[in-house]
């Protein structure tokens, strides 16, 4: 039995290739491109496909087997799609980490029915969800706005073009602020909006078969044209499931080009949080508390990118420089909010910021202080969750960042916490595989853990480096305190000087 993920984040998007016993048979990928600036960040749809193609392709040929089971799609979350009537996408994909709704987030803000809402869905309106990035869309491109079909994630928009239907799962239903007590979309808030309802999605539970694969679609990748097509979720969730997380405090980090930090909580009441999601996952029976922040492993690629573009081994210069400096970076701290910040801060004007630069220091420090920079945030993660009156216990990591083991060792040291770092670092992807097990053939997540989730190692923390750090991670809280409203006040300046903005493209 073989299970196909494809599996899009922000930086590129793969497909890989599962049997029931968790042995990967294939992968393959290739780089997705965005469009930067200061406020906006886009990606291609048409690009999306068109590579979705191509990987689905080569990790069957790899794997050489032409019959596929079961085919699934995780990807980032509150990213927005217009679609049109046939299909075909009506401009730029609006990514989770764009900034520019904030006016239609006050307005929303402004509302009458909002706060029942918010409380009921555990989700703040904010940037980073769905509704306010629509209203930008009506606001500002009402051509867009008329002609759109339906309003989608890019979970949603591939999952279309697989199988021709239009689906979405319950849980990338919520950043549209769907309601899992009553299975509903906001209505009256909508009409209010002027959002017709019948542009968003429909929802089936996470698990469920939404069809089979396109004729058209299977002889182009090569594989049966009976491959049953599952909804899963975003890219968070399943990076969780696949940490083989299973007790009351276990904590997954999944440090891609984001850093996904959530905790698993059995407890029947959990206090509200405006830092941190509560999400009920049904299929699991457990509740996933945490978030997402803008860049995490996506740090790392813009030090590579900086300071380390001409080393043949970068990532291996770069670790052995940041353990040649020490504790606390030789007094420099790193503020990591180079995409602004979501959770848990919420601050769309913050920025990067070296604090306390000398003239004795070295790119050693400056690589140091973001490599405990990743930790920090981590750490930050942590103390919003305990908001909720939940504890983590330990930390299993994946992800890209888990490869550095001296980040592994300041994330011990940083949070104090048991560090396990897990096997496959392809987590996503390995945890949509283990949703699709369990919702078509019945195999339980911890029946599916042990073979999914395997350690690689366990890190404990240094207790020294750990007194050290909480006074370091002080000064890191302080920093970033203390700059808030010089952040707020950069945005001023630079609307005054700069008339336009100019779009980059960039691999994230």
């Amino acid at each position: 039995m073989n299970v196909l993920v494809l599996n899009m984040g922000m930086k590129s998007i793969r497909s890989i290739i599962f049997d029931a016993n968790g042995r990967k048979l294939s992968s393959a990928s290739r780089t997705l491109t965005s469009s930067i600036d200061d406020i906006r960040v886009e990606q291609y749809p048409d690009e999306w496909w068109d590579k979705a193609i191509g990987v689905m392709r080569s990790s069957i040929q790899d794997a050489k087997i032409q019959f596929i089971d079961y085919i699934t799609v995780t990807t980032s979350a509150s990213c927005l799609v217009c679609m049109d009537e046939s299909g075909h996408p009506l401009g730029n994909a609006i990514m989770v980490s764009d900034k520019r709704a904030v006016e239609e987030v006050n307005e929303i803000k402004d509302n009458v029915l909002i706060a029942d809402i918010v409380k009921d869905t555990g989700l703040p309106i904010s940037v980073s969800v769905m509704l306010p990035k629509i209203m930008w869309i009506k606001k500002h491109e009402n051509t867009t706005f008329k002609k759109a079909r339906y309003f989608l994630s890019p979970n949603d928009y591939l999952l279309y073009h697989l199988s021709g239907v239009v689906a979405t799962d319950e849980l990338n239903a919520v950043k549209f602020h769907y309601s899992l007590n009553t299975r509903s979309y906001p209505s009256r808030l909508l009409e209010e909006l002027g959002i017709a309802e019948n542009k968003l999605p429909p929802v089936m539970k996470t698990g469920e078969c939404v069809g089979t694969i396109l004729q058209d679609v299977a002889r182009q990748v090569g594989c049966n044209n009976t491959a049953k097509i599952i909804v899963t979720s975003y890219d968070a969730v399943c990076s969780f499931v696949g940490s083989g997380v299973s007790g009351e405090g276990d904590a997954s980090d999944v440090s891609g080009t984001v850093t996904v930090f959530r905790m698993l909580s059995k407890k029947d009441e959990l206090l509200p949080s405006e830092r941190v999601y509560s999400t009920p996952f049904r299929q699991g029976g457990f509740t996933i508390i945490g978030g997402s922040n803008n860049l995490g492993g996506g740090l790392i690629e813009w030090v590579k990118q900086c300071y380390y573009s001409k080393e043949e081994y970068p990532y291996e210069v770069m670790e052995k420089e940041a353990a040649e400096s020490d504790v606390g970076a030789r007094g420099i701290i790193f503020l990591p909010y180079l995409l602004g910040e979501r959770a848990p801060i919420w601050n769309d004007n913050a920025r990067g910021t070296f604090f306390g630069l000398e003239r004795m220091h070295t790119r050693k420090d400056m690589t140091r202080a973001v490599f405990e920079a990743a930790a920090f945030i981590d750490r930050t993660m942590m103390e919003a969750i305990g908001e909720t009156t939940a504890d983590v216990t330990t930390v299993r990591l994946s992800g890209g960042l888990a490869r550095v083991n001296l980040i592994s060792q300041i994330k011990a040291d940083v949070t104090g916490k048991e560090v396990i770092v897990l096997s496959e670092f392809e987590t996503t992807a390995s945890g949509a595989a283990m949703m699709v097990l369990n919702g078509q053939e019945g195999i339980s997540f911890l029946d599916l853990s042990k073979k999914f989730s395997k350690s690689r190692m366990t890190i404990h923390p240094d207790r020294d480096n750990h007194e050290k750090y909480n006074v370091v991670y002080k000064l890191f809280k302080e920093t970033y305190e203390s700059l808030v409203p010089m952040f707020d006040r950069r945005i001023e300046v630079l609307n005054e000087i700069r008339s336009s903005r100019e779009m980059q493209i960039e691999n994230l």
